[in-house]
């Protein structure tokens, strides 16, 4: 039962990453949001074809799961997740040269810290749990932004997708669930909880990009680039 419930956690994950990341970029241009959900569903789909597979911990495929977990922990879902959603928040539109930038930083911080996932390094997992709580104070403004914009039930949802995110952080290195060895249950909780993450996020950032349309504050079209503004 628990392997049932892993793989369907993991299904999950796989189809909101894909889905909502192909919508990001074709709805709305957002490269940065679209290509980093491609990314952790790319993660997942390795992950799940792994395990399936028989965990062979000499894989390949094992050692990409953890460079492509490192690059998500450490610069995706915070840095390209915060420059992302700051197209909404703020009309802020990066250039490509801000995109690819940041998508280079995530992937030579994964190369870096994936080594550190054999056994506990204090230093490693205080990083992860702090990138993450710094992400959490912008999704909190996040939240109030969709609040404001009368979007209440985005931002309860959003609300609780980032205290859950958060709460996997810690749990990941610093909270291990008991009598778990494999930490199969663990990573159920965690891949179900990622996958809802990119599918709430979607959610709201089209809730604020149509509340922006509806106030002229951004044209509907996604094309044309639009200036930093103020909050």
């Amino acid at each position: 039962m628990k392997e049932i419930l892993f793989s369907l956690a993991d299904v999950w994950m796989i189809f909101a990453g894909f889905t909502y990341g192909v919508k990001f970029i074709r709805r709305y241009g957002n490269y940065l949001l679209g290509l980093e959900w491609i990314v952790v569903a790319t993660s997942g789909t390795n992950f799940l074809l792994w395990s399936l597979l028989g965990g062979d911990e000499h894989s390949p495929m094992y050692f990409a799961a953890y460079f492509l977990d490192a690059f998500s922990r450490s610069v995706g879902i915070t840095l390209i997740l915060v420059l992302g959603l700051m197209r909404v928040t703020h009309l802020y539109k990066p250039s490509a040269a801000t995109d690819v930038s940041a998508f280079a930083l995530a992937a030579v911080a994964g190369l870096y810290l994936q080594q550190f996932h054999w056994g506990f390094h204090a230093g490693s997992a205080i990083f992860y749990v702090a990138v993450n709580a710094v992400t959490a104070i912008y999704l909190a403004y996040f939240t109030v932004r969709l609040w404001r914009a009368r979007a209440k039930g985005s931002a309860v949802a959003s609300a609780l997708a980032t205290a859950a995110g958060l709460a996997i952080a810690v749990m990941y290195d610093f909270l291990p669930i008991p009598d778990d060895q494999y930490r199969t249950t663990f990573y159920t909780l965690a891949l179900a909880t990622w996958g809802t993450q990119m599918y709430v996020i979607f959610r709201a950032y089209r809730a604020l990009h149509d509340h922006n349309v509806a106030t002229g504050l951004e044209p509907a079209s996604r094309s044309g680039r639009t200036k930093l503004a103020s909050a």
